[in-house]
Parts: C-alpha cells; structure tokens; sequence
C-alpha cells in the first residue's frame, strides 16, 4: 500500500523536527480525530496541552514540543518519544474521566539512571524510561482507577504506587507491580511545588529503595 502525499510530508516534517519519534508496537491504529492531552511537568512546571497525533500520524510541531518537555531535566538533554506510550496515558485518562495529568518522571538518560541507582532509588538498569517508553504520572483525582484502567488496557508494564500517589506505564513486556513505601524525594527536582506533589516529593527516596529489588527484575 502506498503512502499519500500528506503522509509522506508529515513523515519529512517529523525527520526534520529533530525528534526521534517511536511508533510501538503497542501504538493505536491512526485516529479519526486529533488526540490531545493536558499535562504539566512536576519537575520544570512547563506544560503541554494540544493535539499529538491525528489520522495522519504524529504531529511533527507537537513532537518537538513532548521531546523538549520530557526530557531529562537533570542532564537537560530530551530522549525519543513513544506514540504508543501517549496513546497508553491518553487513554486512561479518557477510561477514568480525567483531562489533566502531571508528568513526574519521564525520559532518562543512562547518566541520570545510574546516578539514581547509585542513590538506592530502585531504578533499574534496563528501566524503559532510558529508551522514553515509561510515564510516571499522578492525578487530580481517580487514581486508583487509572490503574485499574492501566491493568485492564494490557499495553505493557504497569507499577502502581498508592502511598507516593502515582503510577508507572510503559510499552515494555507486559507485567505490573505494587509497591508501597516513603519519602522517595530522589527523582523531583529540588524545590518542585504543589501542596500534594511537594508530599509526594518527600516520600520518594525510601519508596524507591523498596520497590529496588522487585522493579530490578521487572522493567
């Protein structure tokens, strides 16, 4: 089958965009209509709210943008972008009723990775956020029915971590895990705000810790 001339250049646009753009296996049959999500960066308090892809495939604008907003902040440096991964948060939202999500960990790069393995964070060597397939993100409200949702979807992995208040998913092997624990501070940036994710920030070190020797074998 032979590509239109519509797809050909959105193709041009995407490679001259300068974004290395990951369509999974995992990834949606193109939609009717422009798919979109509302999301903020816990760590930089950039946004990014917009269409992402429409029946055409992946917006070469947007794709710039969502490579520049989940990059490593540590290592300022952005990572490839998995449609399948947004397609995979997109619809959760969508299953639990929820416009808006807070990205709290993104891609990474492997100096960031090790640095955070080196701290006990629970980060595993082989994580997907390494090759920008993995999402950890909370919500307003609902949850715990994302991750239900997540569950019932079957798109990959799928970590779920109540007491620190957000979930992990990602177009990996599909596998999930709970972990329970707190004070796993170690992935924010240092003075991130926000009453209920200033919490979240302070549970992390200690959560990480825990979840390590599970999650190492995991994702």
């Amino acid at each position: 089958m032979s590509s239109s001339p519509l797809s050909l250049k959105r193709r041009s646009l995407l490679i001259g965009c300068g974004a290395l753009v990951l369509m999974s296996g995992r990834a949606l049959a193109a939609p009717a209509a422009p798919r979109r999500l509302s999301l903020r960066n816990q760590n930089t308090g950039e946004t990014f709210d917009g269409p992402y892809r429409d029946a055409d495939g992946p917006l070469p604008d947007a794709m710039a943008d969502l490579a520049k907003f989940l990059r490593d902040h540590r290592a300022n440096k952005e990572g490839p972008v998995d449609v399948g991964t947004l397609d995979f948060l997109a619809d959760i939202l969508e299953a639990v009723g929820q416009s808006k999500a807070t990205v709290l960990s993104a891609f990474r790069t492997p100096e960031t990775n090790a640095m955070l393995a080196a701290r006990s964070l629970g980060v595993a060597e082989h994580s997907q956020h390494l090759v920008g397939r993995a999402l950890d993100v909370t919500l307003p409200s609902r949850l715990p029915d994302a991750h239900r949702s997540a569950l019932d979807l079957k798109r990959g992995g799928v970590g779920w971590y109540p007491r620190s208040h957000f979930l992990h998913i990602d177009t990996g092997p599909l596998r999930s895990w709970e972990m329970f624990g707190q004070n796993l501070d170690g992935l924010f940036a240092p003075g991130a705000r926000g009453t209920r994710l200033r919490t979240v920030s302070q549970r992390m070190k200690l959560h990480r810790a825990l979840a390590r020797r599970q999650m190492m074998g995991r994702n």
